[in-house]
């Protein structure tokens, strides 16, 4: 297991990944898989993390994009971890169907949350279009 000082490595991460969120066993699945697994050594404020969170989950909602653990990651982030800095890394697919964001602990050996984004084209109920 990773220490304070080096990052978990993708088989740490599947071993860290239990049932933090509903998310959490599909990217431990993309990580068997195959996946890239990419950790990210900066440390944003918690309130950024979650506003990023919030923004990708009321958005995602609006245009019809299918998620995984998302809701549940903002409530997470949002009640704790208050004035913390946080660590993410992200998940993609073999494939490219799904995109996992990871959440953790300043220290990076504290996996927080997991969510999941498939990679879709947005719903046309709406006339909705994805925006890049």
């Amino acid at each position: 297991m990773a220490t304070e000082d080096e990052s978990p490595s993708p088989s740490d991460i599947t071993v860290i990944l239990k049932e933090q969120t509903s998310a959490c066993k599909a990217a431990r699945d993309a990580i068997a898989a195959g996946g890239e697994v990419v950790l990210y050594d900066g440390q944003p404020p918690q309130w950024m993390v979650v506003g990023i969170a919030a923004t990708r989950l009321k958005r995602s909602l609006k245009i019809g994009l299918t998620t995984l653990g998302l809701d549940e990651t903002v409530e997470i982030l949002r009640a704790r971890h208050r004035d913390e800095q946080l660590r993410t890394g992200n998940i993609v697919a073999v494939d490219r169907s799904w995109f996992f964001t990871l959440y953790f602990d300043s220290t990076g050996t504290e996996l927080l949350a997991c969510s999941g984004l498939k990679n879709e084209r947005p719903s046309q109920e709406n006339g909705q279009e994805l925006q890049l």
